[in-house]
């Protein structure tokens, strides 16, 4: 019996135990689910919850119109706030074996930023340190998060291009960044001082841009915001 409940144990048959939190560490249903959630008391992920702000989702003029934000500055930053989280992840608490972020809409998914290290001992400091910090003005919502295969909670009609249920799909959506970021993040990472020289210029340009464009970049999140605490 107790193998069989260990075999079952987040699937659709476990009838005690959230598949869905099990998966993605997060549940439509939140605390009125009628199954349980256990959170992890250890794991090499943290999910940073609701900490990314897309700004075509909130760009507004000072009228209240809606601003068109072209797909050019919205991967510049996308871009620019990964670099940010990313680099403090590794800089303060050890090494990130992949990050990713959600680009769903629903409230339990929507700016959610999964983190994952390669030591549980670094998630553990992590979560302990950033619950005392603030982002973009905003207080840090730090946790440790179940997943730890993102194959699994990711919507692979999302990857194709077919998903029907857009932003509001129950499985991630993870938004990419960009192939010169991703190689400079990930191709770079053991070197012990990584040069953020091009990550500053492009902050720079951002907020110039932003300065002239007459509100197209509101909704936080990146050219200049970052972390205190």
């Amino acid at each position: 019996m107790a193998e069989y409940l260990a075999s079952i144990f987040g699937t659709e048959k476990d009838k005690v135990n959230c598949s869905f939190y099990f998966k993605i560490g997060a549940c439509r249903h939140g605390d009125r689910c009628s199954r349980l959630h256990n959170k992890p008391t250890f794991s090499q992920t943290i999910a940073l919850l609701n900490i990314y702000r897309n700004p075509q989702n909130s760009s507004q003029s000072a009228d209240g119109l809606r601003c068109a934000v072209s797909d050019v500055e919205m991967q510049e930053h996308y871009d620019e706030f990964f670099e940010e989280v990313f680099t403090e992840m590794e800089e303060k608490y050890g090494e990130v074996e992949e990050m990713n972020v959600c680009d769903n809409l629903g409230d339990h998914l929507v700016g959610n930023v999964y983190v994952k290290f390669r030591r549980e001992e670094d998630a553990e400091k992590a979560v302990k340190d950033l619950n005392n910090r603030w982002f973009n003005g905003q207080p840090i919502h730090a946790e440790l998060s179940p997943v730890t295969d993102f194959r699994e909670a990711c919507c692979r009609q999302y990857e194709m291009g077919e998903c029907t249920r857009g932003g509001f799909c129950n499985f991630m959506h993870l938004k990419p960044i960009s192939r010169e970021l991703r190689r400079e993040l990930y191709g770079r990472r053991r070197k012990k001082h990584r040069s953020r020289s091009r990550s500053r210029e492009r902050r720079s340009r951002s907020r110039d841009r932003g300065r002239g464009g007459g509100g197209g970049g509101g909704g936080g999140g990146g050219g200049g915001a970052s972390f205190s605490g």
